[in-house]
């Protein structure tokens, strides 16, 4: 992450104290800049994945990738899906290669929240314009 991508992110994140795991978000915002800044924009998902993936190791970030997770009603499995990363067993990951942002997405994020028990989901959008992410936030943990 550059000195203005860090001051930007800073004071865009003027009240730290509020935010739901500062310093890991941090990092993995930090981390996805730097992929960006290598690698640009106009690869397909699972080549941001991967270079992210790099990326955490490097950082000494505990992850899973790719995770697999069940949606279940009572005892019975009704669904399956996968998510991108799974980080700490604390955050979501999800990423997308698009041109604009999507509340579909940020609905899909508050869904595997929800389902799961987890605080927080980042949506990590990779634009032409650079990177883009939301802070998605289950409320009801």
């Amino acid at each position: 992450m550059s000195n203005r991508e860090q001051c930007e992110y800073k004071q865009n994140n003027a009240n730290m104290d509020k935010i739901i795991f500062p310093d890991l978000s941090y990092k993995i915002i930090g981390a996805s800049f730097k992929v960006f800044n290598k690698l640009g924009f106009g690869l397909q998902e699972k080549h941001y994945q991967r270079a992210l993936a790099a990326e955490f190791k490097s950082l000494g970030i505990n992850f899973e990738e790719q995770k697999p997770m069940t949606l279940k009603y009572e005892e019975e499995t009704i669904g399956r899906y996968i998510v991108d990363f799974l980080i700490e067993n604390k955050i979501i990951l999800e990423l997308k290669v698009v041109n604009k942002l999507g509340y579909v997405n940020a609905k899909q994020v508050l869904g595997y929240l929800k389902i799961h028990g987890i605080k927080l989901g980042i949506l990590l959008y990779f634009t032409k314009d650079g990177i883009k992410y939301r802070r998605v936030l289950n409320s009801s943990v």
